[in-house]
């Protein structure tokens, strides 16, 4: 017996954990290469047999789909490619996907910029439903206040991009600032709010 063992045995089944998960990895990748010189060798003999078959054109579908089960399995995953990632289609991409989330997904993916925990986004998401609605173009023709977070004047949001006016995510980075800098966490705030009717 190792002393790893001795000392640790919580370790060591993490350790077992791994060691089944690649093996259990490396089985399921062999299996379906296995499979693909298979369908490559048949494919093969049937190009031989009719002569019409390309073998690049049939054997090109199951190299495909090899990649996308190996892609998919949750036991191995491929590492990333760095020239792929930097690429300008790659930040295309992730602009896209950044536009397509919704005022809650980005003000919940910028909690940790501000140092503050996952369930402060259940004060922050009761603070601006009751303020605005999540509403990048709420308004308040009483008291001028705009957005999501309601800034009082709308304008004061320029500080944190200039389309202040139709980003969300500007108008959240704005709000999480003034929430940090005058209540700290946004329970803070929404006490304050539920205490006075502002914030």
């Amino acid at each position: 017996m190792s002393l790893f063992r001795t000392l640790n045995p919580a370790c060591q089944l993490k350790v077992d954990r791994t060691a089944k998960l690649n093996i259990t990895a490396k089985l399921n990748i062999t299996a379906k290469l296995n499979r693909t010189v298979v369908g490559v060798a048949l494919t093969a003999a049937l190009a031989g047999s009719f002569g019409a078959l390309s073998l690049s054109a049939v054997a090109q579908p199951a190299a495909t789909a090899r990649h996308a089960d190996i892609g998919s399995s949750t036991a191995f995953r491929a590492p990333a490619n760095p020239a792929v990632a930097k690429s300008p289609d790659a930040v295309l991409v992730s602009a896209t996907v950044a536009a397509s989330l919704t005022p809650r997904e980005i003000a919940r993916s910028l909690l940790s910029r501000f140092h503050w925990r996952r369930f402060q986004f259940r004060y922050l998401n009761m603070l601006w439903t009751r303020e605005s609605n999540w509403n990048v173009h709420a308004y308040n023709p009483f008291s001028g206040a705009y957005g999501i977070p309601q800034a009082l004047p709308g304008s004061k949001m320029a500080s944190a991009g200039a389309s202040w006016r139709t980003s969300a995510r500007t108008q959240i980075l704005w709000g999480m600032r003034y929430i940090k800098s005058r209540y700290g966490t946004p329970r803070r705030a929404w006490l304050h709010e539920r205490r006075t009717g502002w914030y």
